[in-house]
C-alpha cells in the first residue's frame, strides 16, 4: 500500500504566481501513483486564492476544509466554511468556484477531482477558455473574443 501523511507537507510555491494567488501546493496523487484521479493539498496564506474563479468542464471537484475558514465564491454568492466542512463542486457552470483566504491565519484544504484530457476550464470573471490537452505543445489560454470561424485560415 502507497500513503503520504498530510501531517507535515513539503509545499511548493510557484514563483510565477501573482500577488493575491500564491498558494502552497503538495501534489499527492502523483506521489502515491495515481493515473485517473489527482489530489492536492493547498495552504493559503491571509489574503490569497488559490485560482482566479472558473468552472470545469471534464472534471467535478471536491474540497475538504482541514484547517481555518476558507471563504468559497460560487454562482450563489460566497460562504466561509469551517474545517471539515466537505464542498463539491459539478461539472460546467453551476460549479464555478474560487477558494480564498480573507482571514489572518493560514487555510489549509484538500482538494481532489478526475484527471481528464482533454479538457475545457473557462474563467467568467476576464472572458478567457482554457484548453488542456495532455500536451503542453497543443495547451491554450484564450479570450473568447478571440474566436474565429471554423474554416479561418483553411486553403
Amino acid at each position: 500500500m502507497r500513503r503520504v501523511s498530510l501531517a507535515a507537507p513539503e509545499l511548493t510555491f510557484d514563483p510565477e504566481d501573482p500577488a493575491g494567488f500564491r498558494a502552497g501546493m503538495y501534489r499527492v496523487g502523483p506521489l502515491l501513483g495515481a493515473q485517473r484521479t489527482g489530489t492536492s493539498l493547498y495552504e493559503l496564506p491571509p489574503g490569497e486564492a488559490l485560482c482566479p474563479y472558473h468552472y470545469e468542464y471534464g472534471e467535478e471537484e471536491w474540497l475538504l476544509v482541514l484547517s481555518g475558514r476558507p471563504t468559497v465564491r460560487h454562482p450563489g454568492g460566497t460562504d466561509e466554511l469551517a474545517p471539515l466542512d466537505l464542498a463539491f463542486f459539478p461539472r460546467g457552470p453551476e460549479g464555478a468556484h474560487q477558494v480564498r483566504n480573507d482571514t489572518p491565519d493560514a487555510v489549509r484544504v484538500l482538494l481532489w477531482s478526475e484527471v481528464v484530457t482533454p479538457t475545457a476550464t473557462v474563467y467568467p470573471d476576464s472572458d478567457k477558455v482554457g484548453i488542456w490537452t495532455g500536451n503542453p505543445d497543443d495547451d491554450v489560454m484564450v479570450r473568447r473574443a478571440s474566436r474565429v470561424d471554423y474554416y479561418d485560415g483553411e486553403a
